[in-house]
């Protein structure tokens, strides 16, 4: 199973304050919007993604159908077949793809730490 990309998404609570941290540390914008609350900094291959007010907790997050440069990619694992793959396996998915659909979907799980685990498919 491919899950796609890695990021971590951190539940900021100032995200001014956490994007001049970790731009300290050499990350750059690539996507988001600050104004909006969330912020998507890489540093060479590592991804963070900064979300003041969306999220709980931090969360583990992958992305089927992208690069570690969030570019598209022409082959993937769909999100729907993951879902089906990780339910065969006896885990329990706490949000469901909607197996209906086609494109882009997600699905989250919880690890055995209590760790949000997001699969997350922009692409169709």
């Amino acid at each position: 199973m491919n899950l796609g990309a890695f990021s971590i998404s951190l539940a900021v609570k100032d995200i001014a304050a956490s994007r001049a941290f970790y731009e300290k540390l050499g990350f750059k914008e690539v996507l988001g919007d600050q104004t909006q609350n969330w912020l998507i900094l890489r540093n060479g291959e590592t991804t963070i993604g900064l979300f003041q007010g969306m999220f709980e907790r931090n969360s583990l997050t992958f992305n089927p159908g992208w690069t570690c440069q969030a570019e598209p990619l022409k082959e993937f694992e769909d999100v729907r077949d993951i879902q089906r793959s990780l339910k065969a396996s006896g885990l329990t998915l706490t949000t469901e793809a909607d197996e209906s659909t086609t494109g882009p979907a997600s699905l989250t799980l919880v690890d055995p730490d209590g760790n949000p685990v997001l699969i997350d498919q922009h692409v169709g």
